[in-house]
């Protein structure tokens, strides 16, 4: 099947031509038609499989195609709500790639940048807005979005939206959008919190399930290294060393973890830097657009920030520490392997990952390719010992007769008690002489 038997309009077949698409991928090919309906949408789909196409296409005719009155400034019909920066600024240059030969507008909003030029940019008229969830909010409280127009709700990653703690958000921003409107919501995996909040937000939807759940992309060969803790960056460093790693997507459970990654990978002669969540969206921006072209061979991220990266011909991605959540690992390796092109997945597990790993098998119903040979092999067969801080003894000076006092009776150890007996001792420090003249 090709686009133009999709029943899409001129204007955005030449935008789809230009950036080379021809074929629409099986999401594209079920949801584009359901949302050209006006139906609402349940979509369930794994990463790299063209879901942004598949909800912006269908959104950029729907838009051309309605009759809307003339007025001074232009309403915001459409709004795509996603849970971070670098998705949201995806999807803003998907829509402004497939709406190039339209006349329709679009805007992104985040934060962690200066909010000026995007209230100028929202006065000038928008049809279509992406936003992240806390300066939308920001926003609308200083009455800089209207969002009493809005024909198309969109709601991308909707499982990362739950995990990061945005659903009051998203009940907030929902409250203020017309009770009037289409609604697409897609999520990577459907737990029973997504398939709950889909039953509040869609009416009568169509389900769009292009794989299970549980599946990963069947291109990507993944492997497994078991490696004790404190030999996991040697291991990192012996692998990025093999010319066939052209550019390597490496996973930190922490951001401190990512750079600590970075600093012993520099001290080794390899290119690399961190995105996460302590980085200015201008330093996330020029690592990410410096890896994507091939400036630096390694980017280090955490699950947050790496949400919404979208890189041509990835080859390999690295969990550098295994995910606590299952599904998150799928989210993970489906960096690579996109649009059909193969893709290499690695995971290191210490002694204390195990868990980690059996729940990951159990959920992809797969077993990693363990590699045995390397040197720096699991040697620890023990759990880590938790670090408990030591008590710290008090600086502060002891009264005797205080001592005395609770040696013989029971002393209530309150704030207020605490307190009380500070004034008082001051008090009577300070003005001790005068009185006793």
């Amino acid at each position: 099947m090709q686009f133009n038997e999709l029943n899409v309009i001129p204007e955005i077949l030449k935008a789809l031509e230009k950036e080379k698409y021809s074929v629409p991928t099986p999401i594209q090919e079920e949801a584009i038609p359901i949302i050209l309906s006006g139906k609402d949408m349940l979509g369930c789909a794994q990463t790299g499989t063209g879901k942004t196409a598949a909800f912006a296409i269908p959104t950029l005719q729907l838009l051309c195609n309605e009759k809307i009155t003339h007025s001074k400034t232009r309403n915001i019909r459409a709004l795509i709500l996603t849970p971070t920066r670098e998705l949201a600024i995806q999807i803003y240059e998907s829509f402004t790639s497939y709406g190039k030969y339209t006349k329709l507008k679009s805007c992104v909003i985040f934060g962690g940048v200066s909010q000026k030029p995007q209230e100028e940019k929202l006065k000038q008229g928008v049809d279509v807005l992406v936003a992240t969830p806390g300066r939308l909010i920001d926003l609308m409280n200083q009455k800089q979005v209207d969002l009493q127009n809005i024909k198309i709700f969109i709601l991308d990653e909707a499982d990362r939206m739950l995990d990061m703690g945005f659903i009051n958000d998203v009940k907030k921003i929902t409250a203020r959008i017309p009770v009037k409107k289409q609604t697409l919501l897609f999520s990577a995996t459907m737990p029973a919190d997504i398939e709950k909040l889909s039953k509040s937000l869609l009416k009568n939807p169509a389900n769009v399930k292009i794989t299970p759940v549980s599946s990963t992309v069947d291109t990507i060969e993944q492997y497994l290294y078991y490696v004790d803790k404190n030999n996991k960056r040697n291991l990192l460093t012996h692998i990025l060393k093999d010319k066939s790693i052209t550019s390597a997507l490496v996973f930190s459970r922490t951001k401190h973890g990512a750079d600590k990654i970075v600093r012993y990978l520099s001290k080794n002669d390899v290119t690399a830097q961190a995105i996460h969540g302590d980085k200015s969206q201008g330093a996330r921006q020029r690592a990410l657009n410096d890896f994507k072209n091939k400036k630096i061979a390694v980017l280090v991220a955490t699950d947050i920030a790496a949400r919404g990266i979208d890189i041509d011909e990835l080859s390999h991605v690295i969990n550098y520490d295994l995910p606590e959540v299952a599904e998150t690992y799928v989210h993970r390796i489906g960096r690579t392997g996109r649009a059909g092109l193969a893709g290499v997945a690695i995971s290191f597990c210490d002694f204390d990952e195990k868990e980690y790993l059996t729940n990951i098998e159990n959920l992809i119903n797969k077993r990693l390719v363990e590699i045995k040979d390397h040197p720096y092999p699991l040697m620890n067969n023990f759990p880590a010992e938790k670090k408990t801080q030591p008590r710290r003894p008090s600086s502060r000076k002891t009264d005797p007769k205080r001592e005395d006092a609770t040696s013989k009776k029971k002393y209530r150890m309150t704030v207020d008690g605490v307190l009380k007996e500070k004034r008082t001792f001051k008090k009577s420090s300070k003005y001790g002489k005068k009185r006793n003249k």
